[in-house]
């Protein structure tokens, strides 16, 4: 017997009438509260032109210019016979041959691209993020396996440092860790940011890691004993790799929700996507443009994490 598979596009194109109506809808609200979108205003917080001021350094004149392409080459000669050489923009020059020049004389700028305020917080949030993830996943794993050590010391204080980070706000955390701890050990706020969303994270892996490695049944640990390797030996090679393929999806939603927890170090003053977002509004007056902007980067980073996890999943899963 043939079964014909179902024609999958009718859904699809509900799926895209769904998300037109969407934008629709929030294009008719804004229209309601009078809202003037204005994009233009964006792009010079992604990257912008700077300029570079070029000063006289003392007392002089201007003794020659030389343009070479879009640059000019000013060349001063002050009062003892010192020689200031400075390449400017051409058409920023200020001065002529021969004239007199004063110290601190504005001769001309040069202009570079530069990163703007969004483009910084998204480097400052993936920094953090992978580093507070690298570690939450270390404190994680030690005190997921802590959670079933035999050992009544490291088993209860695994369990203490567990609920006690879950049943706290992060919030509240990050602030006792800044302003506690930080002031005691002298701790940078970067510093002190990271630590506290590493530990928040690594409680939750402890968790999750506990949960995978309790769902191995527990012959396989038995058969590698019976093997010849030791306790320690037969978690790393035979019940950890089965338990990882398990725990996958939840530690990648973990991973993703860390993304979107590092807005809430803002706090102790670091200057990440959420706080330059909120930065760059108070300077554009276009609220909903940079929100949406910001929302759009925070996705622009979870969305590949998401699919990496979602593609080693697969590929796990085929060679079991």
């Amino acid at each position: 017997m043939i079964k014909h598979k179902k024609a999958q596009w009718p859904w699809h194109g509900l799926t895209a009438l769904v998300l037109i109506g969407l934008a629709c809808s929030l294009y008719f609200a804004t229209s309601m509260i009078s809202y003037e979108w204005r994009w233009n205003r964006v792009p010079q917080y992604f990257a912008y032109h700077a300029e570079e001021a070029h000063r006289a350094a003392g007392y002089g004149k201007v003794e020659a210019i030389t343009r070479q392409g879009d640059l000019a080459s000013v060349t001063l000669r002050d009062e003892d016979g010192g020689e200031q050489v400075l390449e400017v923009d051409h058409d920023s020059l200020q001065l002529a041959k021969g004239d007199d020049v004063a110290e601190g004389d504005l001769i001309g700028v040069t202009r570079h691209w530069a990163a703007g305020p969004l483009a910084w917080g998204l480097w400052t949030t993936v920094w953090i993020s992978l580093a507070s993830g690298v570690l939450g996943l270390l404190i994680g794993l030690v005190a997921g396996l802590c959670r079933l050590s035999n050992n009544p010391t490291l088993r209860d204080l695994s369990t203490v440092y567990v609920e006690l980070v879950r049943g706290t706000p992060l919030l509240v955390q990050i602030f006792i860790f800044y302003f506690f701890i930080g002031t005691v050990l002298n701790l940078s706020r970067e510093f002190a940011g990271v630590a506290a969303l590493a530990l928040f994270t690594g409680a939750y892996v402890a968790e999750i890691v506990r949960a995978g490695v309790q769902s191995i049944a527990r012959g396989q640990g038995e058969a590698a004993r019976s093997l010849g390797l030791s306790a320690g030996q037969s978690m790393r090679h035979v019940v950890l790799p089965q338990a990882f393929k398990r725990v996958l999806p939840p530690l990648a939603g973990q991973f993703i929700s860390l993304v979107k927890d590092t807005s809430l170090v803002s706090v102790i003053a670091i200057t990440e996507l959420t706080k330059s977002g909120r930065e760059a509004i108070t300077t554009s007056f276009s609220t909903f443009e940079i929100w949406f902007c910001v929302a759009g980067l925070y996705l622009l980073i979870n969305l590949p994490l998401s699919h990496f996890a979602s593609r080693l999943e697969r590929r796990l899963a085929q060679s079991d």
